[in-house]
């Protein structure tokens, strides 16, 4: 039969443990994204196939990582599971407080928010100074930035380098 002592070390040693836990996940919280763009994750990597946009007629896989649409940040940034923050690559919508801002957050929510979408990083430059990743989003092979600058919810913003012209989407 255990004695009262060894209850309460064993309690001591328990919340010990828990605590140890919770402070590994909060200092993982805390930590900040890699910046080099090496630990992209990718569901192409793990063997899911995905579409090619309408207008791919080579037949190769431009995609470089798929992942499911929790958040819309704004109208150029968004959140992907697995793989990070994605900004838009090559255009640029209203910032809060500006007109035009929640008309082109609602129209991304709309088009990606709860889907996967498909991401073609910039080869050139895969990250901007704040650590998103930069690509062009494809959603049902519609590519998203594209359509932002269609319907004039965004303009063009080239900052090269960039492997991708918007000018040409235009």
């Amino acid at each position: 039969m255990a004695s009262k002592k060894d209850d309460t070390i064993s309690a001591a040693l328990i919340g010990l443990c828990c605590l140890g836990i919770l402070i590994l996940v909060v200092i993982g919280g805390l930590l900040p994204e890699s910046d080099t763009g090496d630990n992209i994750t990718s569901d192409i990597d793990k063997g899911n196939e995905t579409t090619l946009p309408a207008n791919n007629t080579s037949g190769q896989n431009i995609y470089e990582a798929s992942g499911y649409c929790y958040h819309v940040v704004d109208g150029d940034t968004i959140d992907v599971e697995g793989v990070g923050r994605i900004r838009l690559v090559g255009v640029n919508t209203p910032e809060r407080g500006q007109p035009g801002y929640q008309e082109a957050k609602d129209f991304v929510e709309e088009m990606c928010l709860g889907k996967t979408v498909h991401l073609d990083i910039d080869d050139a430059k895969n990250r901007d100074k704040y650590g998103r990743i930069l690509a062009v989003v494809y959603v049902d092979g519609m590519n998203l930035n594209a359509e932002l600058l269609r319907r004039g919810y965004a303009e063009i913003m080239y900052i090269p380098p960039s492997e991708f012209d918007p000018y040409t989407w235009t």
